[in-house]
C-alpha cells in the first residue's frame, strides 16, 4: 500500500547549527524535516495517519479525508491522499498566509478558509472540520475519514518509529536533549517517548510561543497564557490526546523578537531560510542550552521553509506593522 511518494517521508538530515552552537558553546543540531515532499514535519504526521486509516479501514481508495489544519498537515494529507486515491478537504483559518493557501490548492485539496475564532466557539475551523466529516459520511461510499490530528495516537506513534529513531541512530545515541514546540503534540510526545526508552536521562523540553498555554501547563500543571504571537501553526491552548501522558521535562517560553531575531541571524550565519515555528524551536534550544553544560548535544525541528511565509515574516512591511525585528537585507 505504501506508494513511491509515502516512502520518501522521513530520513531528513540532521543539520548542525552554527550560529547557535557558537553562542552557547553547545553542539545544536536541526532536524531538517522541510526536506520532506510536502515541505514540513507534518508530512510525517499524515503518512502515519493514513497508512493507519487504511490498515483499520477507516477508509479506502475512492474516499474522503476531512482535517481542520493550520496548513502544514493539510499539504501532507493532501499529497499522500492523493498518492493513494484518496481525496481530500481543508478546513483552515482564514488568517493563515496565502502562500500555504496555494500550496494545498495545488496539493489537490479542497480549501475552505474559516474565520479564525477561539477553540471554545463552535465555528473554530476544528469543530467546523468534525462536523463536515459527519454529514459528508451520509454520501460517500468508500468512506469519510476525520483526520483529527490532535488526538489522533496515530500522529505520536509516527513520531516513535520513524522521527525518534532517526535522530537516535543520526546522533549515535549520543544526545543530551531534545526540544520543540507543540502543535498538536505528535512530534515532541512521539520523540520524547523513544529517546526515554533508551535513555531516560535525556532531557525533553518544548519551546512555547507567547499566547500558548502548554508553558504553564509543564510547569504548574495548570493552562494559563499571557501575550500573543504572530507565528503560524504552532502553540496550544488545550491537552490533545497527543499531549496528555507525554514525557516531557521542561519548558521555555519564547517571544516573536527572539523567535525572528534567531530566524533571521541563521539565515545570515547558515543559509538556512525557515519558517516561524523553527524560529521558536532554535530559539528554544539556545535557552535549553544554557542551562546543561557545555558541549551538550541538543536536537530539536526544523519545521518547514520560510518560503512558505514570504508575505509575512519575510515582509518588510509586514514586521514593521507589528513592530517586529527586520533584518538590514530584507
Amino acid at each position: 500500500m505504501q506508494s513511491g511518494l509515502i516512502n520518501a517521508i522521513g530520513n531528513t538530515p540532521l543539520i548542525k547549527l552554527r550560529y547557535p552552537s557558537e553562542s552557547t558553546g553547545c553542539e545544536i543540531y536541526g532536524k531538517a524535516e522541510f526536506l520532506n515532499p510536502g515541505g514540513s514535519v507534518k508530512d510525517r504526521a499524515a503518512k502515519y495517519i493514513i497508512l493507519d486509516a487504511l490498515k483499520n479501514k477507516k477508509i479506502e481508495p475512492g474516499g474522503l479525508i476531512i482535517e481542520g489544519t493550520a496548513g502544514n498537515t493539510g499539504i501532507g494529507l493532501a499529497i499522500c491522499g492523493r498518492s493513494l486515491g484518496i481525496r481530500t478537504h481543508i478546513y483552515m483559518p482564514d488568517t493563515q498566509s496565502e502562500e500555504k493557501k496555494s500550496v494545498l490548492r495545488i496539493s489537490g485539496a479542497k480549501l475552505f478558509e474559516i474565520p479564525a475564532v477561539p477553540f471554545k466557539d463552535p465555528d473554530h475551523y476544528v469543530h467546523t472540520a468534525e462536523r463536515a466529516a459527519r454529514e459528508a459520511k451520509k454520501n460517500e461510499q468508500h468512506g469519510v475519514f476525520y483526520a483529527n490530528q490532535w488526538d489522533n495516537l496515530a500522529n505520536r506513534e509516527g513520531h516513535i518509529h520513524s522521527t525518534g529513531s532517526e535522530i537516535w541512530s543520526q546522533t549515535n545515541g549520543q544526545i543530551d536533549a531534545f526540544i520543540c514546540a507543540i502543535g498538536t503534540g505528535g512530534t515532541i510526545t512521539g520523540v520524547a517517548e523513544f529517546l526515554k526508552s533508551k535513555n531516560n536521562n535525556a532531557v525533553t523540553a518544548i519551546a512555547d510561543p507567547m499566547g500558548a498555554n502548554m508553558y504553564s501547563w509543564v510547569k504548574s500543571g495548570e493552562l494559563s497564557t499571557e501575550g500573543s504571537s504572530v507565528i503560524e501553526g504552532i502553540g496550544q491552548g488545550r491537552v490533545t490526546g497527543n499531549i496528555a501522558d507525554g514525557k516531557i521535562d521542561d519548558a521555555y517560553r519564547v517571544d516573536d523578537q527572539e523567535a525572528l531575531s534567531c530566524l533571521f541571524k541563521l539565515a545570515e550565519t547558515d543559509g538556512l531560510i525557515l519558517g516561524g515555528s523553527s524560529g521558536i524551536n532554535v530559539a528554544g534550544a539556545m535557552k535549553l542550552a544554557r542551562d546543561l553544560k557545555k558541549g551538550s548535544t541538543i536536537v530539536t525541528i526544523l519545521c518547514d521553509s520560510g518560503f512558505r511565509y514570504e508575505s509575512k515574516i519575510y515582509n518588510r512591511s509586514y514586521l514593521q506593522s507589528k513592530n517586529l525585528p527586520c533584518p538590514d537585507w530584507l
